[in-house]
């Protein structure tokens, strides 16, 4: 079934909204929550939660594509979620992700702004729109998505190593980025 169409179900407040909305893009918010989260249950109530979140949202609003709108809403979810159960552990993967931006992003407890968080999301997004398609696709699939470097790879018929090295050129390049916007000491 085509988006609109998916949207329209939701705008009509019918239940097979969700029910078309799983059938196209379930397995895609499963992926992105297993990314973030250890465990499947964890995994399958923050899908349960974003369907109750785009029931909520939609409408009023009418996404487009619908795809990335309700990746966002279960990324959100499972970083949250994440958060809530790790505080003080460690999920190897997604602790991992987070290990290899610490280098030339500041974290949250270092911004002492909202302002200056603001401030470096939009950085990084003008930084992303400089970046070929190939280098902005890997690093949106490794620090949004939390996706393995094999997973990848695989997607893009490239070696592991290389998707590495892709990622680390680009990591150093965003860092010389924040540094030359003044965002970083």
């Amino acid at each position: 079934m085509e988006d609109s169409k998916i949207i329209a179900l939701f705008f009509e407040r019918s239940e097979q909204a969700i029910a078309e909305l799983d059938r196209k893009y379930g397995a895609a918010i499963r992926k992105t929550a297993a990314n973030i989260l250890s465990s499947w249950q964890d995994v399958e109530e923050c899908v349960n939660d974003t369907y109750l979140g785009v029931w909520n949202t939609i409408p009023p609003q009418a996404p487009q594509p619908l795809i990335s709108y309700v990746c966002r809403i279960a990324r959100n979810l499972a970083v949250t979620k994440y958060h809530r159960n790790t505080a003080g552990k460690r999920n190897g993967q997604y602790d991992l992700v987070l290990e290899e931006l610490e280098e030339c992003i500041p974290s949250s407890v270092n911004v002492e702004t909202d302002y200056d968080a603001r401030e470096i999301s939009a950085a990084i997004s003008r930084f992303l729109d400089t970046l070929r398609y190939e280098d902005r696709y890997c690093f949106l699939r490794r620090y949004w998505y939390a996706d393995a470097v094999s997973d990848i790879a695989a997607q893009t018929h490239m070696d592991s190593h290389r998707i590495s090295v892709r990622l680390f050129r680009t990591r150093e390049k965003l860092y010389r980025y924040l540094k030359e916007e003044g965002l970083l000491e």
